[in-house]
């Protein structure tokens, strides 16, 4: 989800709380974690403006922006089919 805010907002920057905001039900520790490991992975790219309080600022790489494709057919897919996964694991039990 981080990824499809990221993409919609390309090719500007987005801000923290703004990301946040948009990404429904996401602690602050939770989406702090996320960004650090896909800036770590340099799929994107975090920039801090110096003021009081920083304001961080993050944006899909060249490399991260072409997955937002791919994990945006994969949440159609999970959310078309999950219906049919949960009856599944119900009959199993």
């Amino acid at each position: 989800m981080v990824i499809k805010v990221l993409a919609e907002a390309e090719p500007k920057e987005i801000r923290f709380t703004e990301l946040r905001r948009r990404v429904p039900g996401i602690s602050q520790k939770t989406l702090s974690r996320t960004l650090q490991s896909l800036a770590r992975d340099r799929l994107v790219a975090r920039r801090v403006e110096e003021s009081i309080p920083p304001a961080v600022h993050y944006r899909l790489t060249p490399l991260g922006l072409p997955l937002e494709e791919p994990l945006s057919a994969l949440r159609t897919w999970a959310e078309t089919n999950t219906p049919a996964i949960d009856g599944a694991a119900d009959r199993a039990i």
